[in-house]
């Protein structure tokens, strides 16, 4: 699994013109599923979104996460974060999942965030054309591949 975690003073997404998410305070979460994926990714990366410490705290170092400032998530599928660009220009999107793999790994990801932000997320909807706006607070943004635990 990879994730893109924008943080936000601001975010929200729609789909077909209407608003199906907004947050203020938080974190914008583009997740990208490939076949490799398991339940350990999704617990490690889960752990990591909602304990991750980029929040500035009274002396505006960020030593505070998601959880200590209260703030909200907006979980987004993207498939293309698994896209290949190694050769020619038009990318690649072979190790991304198809939906009979990624749809249920996406749902259990949404309830393991759920259970370790301890209060409901908001989300995209998994395959749709959505337009996300946010405005980045910072910026502050971070890429991180379940499959290279850096």
């Amino acid at each position: 699994m990879r994730i893109i975690i924008q943080r936000v003073s601001e975010a929200s997404v729609t789909i077909n013109q209407i608003k199906v998410a907004e947050i203020n305070q938080g974190l914008l979460v583009l997740l990208g599923i490939e076949d490799a994926d398991t339940d350990d990714d999704i617990k490690w990366l889960s752990n990591k979104i909602t304990n991750l410490r980029i929040f500035g705290d009274e002396n505006d170092v960020m030593n505070l996460s998601v959880k200590d400032v209260d703030g909200d998530i907006i979980l987004v599928s993207q498939f293309t974060l698994h896209a290949a660009t190694k050769k020619g220009n038009r990318p690649s999107y072979i190790k991304a999942s198809k939906p009979d793999i990624a749809v249920p790994l996406y749902e259990k990801f949404i309830v393991q965030l759920e259970q370790d932000l301890g209060k409901k997320i908001q989300t995209g909807q998994f395959g749709a054309d959505m337009k996300v706006a946010l405005l980045n607070d910072g910026p502050v943004t971070i890429f991180i591949d379940s499959k290279n635990k850096e």
